[in-house]
């Protein structure tokens, strides 16, 4: 089973590599000894990530999650980085392909599928929903200092 490497670390940074898109089949996520999700890592711990969560997946072609889900508190935010498929919330299905960006609340009934002829590869993060405020929007600050490579 692959392990997510670490690249580097310090006081106010971690850095990870999970490897190439077309490795992320090598990982398998355990979520109890009967439920095995293969294609699936998460890595927000692994960076120490302290507001969100996020995980890489791939679907080979004809495989889905297999079930709806969703969450008490989290919204999610779909990437799709490869592939083709179809995502589906609250009943309603609609294409996703490379480039397509999904957002769902905590109650959407969410799931995907692969219905391509190549891996479909997805990255979620999820964080607390209705949060965001316009206060955070102006959060980031430009400092007068050059960047030194």
């Amino acid at each position: 089973m692959k392990q997510i490497e670490k690249i580097a670390t310090a006081e106010n940074f971690s850095a990870i590599n999970v490897g190439k898109l077309n490795e992320l089949g090598n990982y398998v996520l355990e979520l109890s000894p009967e439920i095995k999700i293969p294609g699936k890592v998460f890595g927000g711990s692994a960076v120490g990530a302290t507001g969100g969560e996020f995980s890489f997946q791939v679907f080979q072609p004809g495989t889905e999650t297999g079930f709806l889900h969703t969450h008490k508190n989290h919204e999610e935010l779909y990437f799709f980085l490869q592939g083709k498929g179809e995502f589906q919330v609250d009943g309603q299905v609609f294409p996703v392909n490379e480039g397509s960006v999904v957002r769902v609340a905590p109650a959407g009934k969410r799931s995907v599928r692969n219905n391509g002829n190549e891996p479909l590869v997805m990255l979620c993060v999820q964080y607390r929903g209705a949060t965001f405020t316009a206060e955070d929007a102006a959060d980031g600050e430009l400092l007068n200092a050059p960047v030194k490579w």
